[in-house]
């Protein structure tokens, strides 16, 4: 039981830091090509990857939250 939790928990993680990864380099990607374009001028080029890195952690702290259910117990 401990070890299928495990597996649970492992297959979470990884969808969750997936989902931060690349959800933050596509914004990543976007804010360089409107920099790239002059439609973003440096210093709001670093805020909004402030920005975009705040959010990559916000929603890798969803794996704090405990999943009201495992799906094959």
């Amino acid at each position: 039981m401990k070890v299928d939790e495990l597996f649970h928990i492992g297959r979470r993680l990884r969808s969750i830091v997936l989902q931060s990864a690349i959800v933050g380099m596509a914004l990543s990607v976007l804010g360089m090509l409107l920099a790239a374009l002059g439609w973003l001028p440096p210093v709001g080029g670093a805020i909004v990857q402030e920005v975009i890195d705040v959010l990559a952690i916000a929603n890798a702290l969803r794996m704090a939250i405990p999943p009201r259910t495992l799906s094959d117990y």
